[in-house]
């Protein structure tokens, strides 16, 4: 899931797992951290495939 949300000066993204989702807000566990979303701030949100898996390097 992505999700694009207002940030003082601007916009962002959190990127990751959708976790929990209430009246106010949501929370999105991305790879550094959980980010809670105040649900009035976001602008947009989709979700997304799962990244592919990882090659392995040839020898």
């Amino acid at each position: 899931m992505v999700v694009r949300y207002r940030i003082d000066g601007g916009l962002t993204d959190a990127l990751g797992h959708l976790v929990t989702t209430d009246d106010g807000e949501c929370t999105v566990r991305t790879r550094k951290a959980d980010v809670v979303i105040p649900l009035h701030l976001v602008v947009a949100a989709k979700a997304v495939p799962p990244a592919p898996p990882r090659r392995t390097a040839a020898r």
